[in-house]
């Protein structure tokens, strides 16, 4: 792993910068890509099965408006789709037409069999943090920790191509998580690196061997 990429936020192109990180590097995928952009999201899949240790997952949030065109664009694709989680913001009531902004959809793909520790619930209930946001489209730190803690229960490393206002990587911090997160967009990116600065650490990293495991 490029040592300049570990719990970095790094500005570039994410299909160039990727190309350096080894193959099944990578513990779990989790990021936020522009939602027209189906293209980005299909280089992501094939990008995903290669970087991706086996039995991992690639978690991608989608507005509802392009979640059917999107799981179409990846039904060839090497990745296997699992199921769509999200999270539900109950105090954002915007509406797009018919279809309400509440209800943030996440991709659930996976290289083998992921299988999330005591099972992920579907929808994660958490209202939109009052103050300024960091990112205009940021998503919950509490919904994206929640998963990210259901995924990854160890140290490990998180991917971000396209981590916007840091919210993957914060939340990763806060975990006790490695990331490697890439920004196209200079400004954003500095302010993504000086909010995961401003996070806390935890107090102490939970060991694997400590977890109470599933039957």
């Amino acid at each position: 792993m490029p040592e300049e990429y570990k719990n970095a936020i790094v500005t570039g192109d994410a299909r160039e910068l990727a190309k350096r990180i080894p193959d099944e590097s990578i513990d779990l995928i989790f990021t936020d890509p522009v939602y027209d952009r189906i293209e980005d999201y299909e280089w992501l899949a094939e990008t995903a099965m290669r970087i991706l240790k086996p039995d991992s997952a690639c978690l991608m949030w989608q507005g509802q408006q392009r979640l059917e065109k999107t799981i179409l664009a990846l039904a060839n694709k090497p990745m296997t789709y699992r199921w769509v989680l999200g999270w539900y913001a109950s105090n954002n009531m915007q509406m797009v037409g018919k279809i309400g902004r509440n209800l943030a959809p996440l991709l659930w793909y996976e290289k083998g069999h992921s299988n999330p520790w005591r099972c992920c619930r579907e929808i994660f209930d958490a209202p939109i943090p009052s103050g300024k946001r960091p990112h205009k489209w940021s998503k919950s730190p509490h919904a994206v920790a929640h998963y990210l803690g259901k995924f990854l229960t160890d140290v490990g490393i998180v991917f971000d191509p396209f981590t916007g206002g840091g919210t993957v990587p914060a939340a990763c911090k806060m975990l006790g998580r490695n990331y490697i997160a890439f920004e196209i967009d200079p400004e954003t990116a500095e302010l993504a690196r000086e909010r995961v600065l401003n996070t806390q650490p935890p107090l102490f990293v939970i060991k694997p061997e400590q977890l109470e495991l599933p039957k």
